[in-house]
């Protein structure tokens, strides 16, 4: 009778997927993520879009914030910055989306690091306010150099073509969107298994322990910036093409907050808790729009009560997984699969 899960080796304690069973399990998930788009409708679709952008841009914050313990408020101006150059790069300069992809991606990792020097010296709400004013910054200039990004008017992202075909339908982004999430998932689980990512979670657990066993503060924040802002400059870029026009109101504060909603509800640390967290709020923001929207339509003359209402629910949501299930959604996943695994003698 199986009684725990051992390993024998230090290559099987950090292997990414544990059992064959895992291993079964995730390839079937994959396999389910590309049939989905046969089967579902172009609303589905479209959720599931918005699911797959919020994952990459989750993973991206949870690295920086979850994993090497600095604070940032300014993930939505690193999103704006990434679908602002996808869109510069392919509409006004030509360039493939191919190449506007990784390219919007080292643009906002370079810029990202520049935002990231203060963090040698703040640490906590003096670094969470730096960031925030990173945001401020980037609206100011999105907004005002309307030669590069046409101002408040917006821009056009051209749907991706692979010659005479044009990813220009919800269904067909979808593998795009999908395809670079999964990829991006195995690069930031894989990462955390190498140097680099145990100096992040070193810096994030005791930073000054962590300089005096050897490891240079500065180049792990400013790494860990650049690798977060990477990842939502690719998520920017992706929602730029999707939507196929963006403007400077399509990246708020609000956008920032909910990203920081997303790693608290799925799990700050965790790459599992990344991916539960984006689905659930995006769940929760369309469960929001859809019950409001129906109310609306009953109570016409309440409209503005049912908006502020939509946004109660939102923040109620977060305290009551801040006091009732503060290690998020994928502590408790893993609580309930350890009880079965060895049930019924999981004590």
């Amino acid at each position: 009778m199986k009684c725990g899960d051992f390993k024998r080796s230090y290559s099987e304690d950090e292997a990414i997927f544990e059992t064959n069973f895992v291993r079964v399990c995730v390839l079937g998930l994959v396999i389910l993520v590309f049939v989905f788009p046969f089967f579902a409708d172009n609303y589905f679709l479209d959720v599931a879009n918005q699911m797959g952008v919020a994952i990459i841009g989750a993973i991206g914050l949870n690295i920086l914030t979850g994993f090497t313990g600095q604070i940032s408020i300014g993930h939505a101006a690193f999103l704006a910055i990434g679908a602002y150059a996808s869109a510069i790069l392919t509409s006004k300069a030509g360039v493939s989306f191919w190449i506007s992809l990784p390219l919007a991606g080292f643009i906002t990792a370079f810029i990202g690091m520049i935002f990231g020097i203060p963090s040698l010296r703040l640490k906590g709400l003096y670094l969470a306010m730096a960031t925030f004013a990173a945001h401020f910054i980037t609206e100011f200039t999105i907004v005002h150099w309307e030669s590069l990004t046409n101002g408040t008017a917006g821009i056009v992202a051209p749907p991706p073509p692979i010659g005479g075909f044009a990813f220009d339908t919800d269904q067909r982004i979808y593998f795009i969107i999908f395809t670079t999430a999964i990829l991006t998932t195995f690069f930031a689980r894989n990462l955390f298994r190498t140097k680099v990512g145990r100096a992040f979670i070193a810096v994030r657990d005791r930073d000054i322990s962590a300089a005096v066993m050897g490891v240079n503060l500065f180049k792990y924040k400013l790494l860990a910036f650049a690798i977060s802002s990477f990842y939502a400059g690719i998520a920017g870029a992706l929602m730029a093409h999707h939507r196929g026009i963006i403007t400077p109101e399509n990246f708020p504060i609000w956008e920032a907050i909910r990203y920081l909603a997303m790693i608290i509800i799925g799990g700050l640390g965790s790459i599992l808790g990344s991916i539960y967290g984006a689905v659930f709020m995006i769940l929760l923001d369309e469960v929001l729009r859809i019950a409001t929207t129906a109310l609306s339509g009953v109570f016409p003359n309440i409209f503005g009560l049912l908006a502020s209402l939509r946004e109660g629910v939102f923040g109620l949501t977060i305290i009551l997984f801040l006091i009732f299930e503060p290690d998020g959604l994928a502590a408790r996943w893993h609580t309930i699969r350890s009880y079965w695994k060895l049930w019924p003698f999981s004590y």
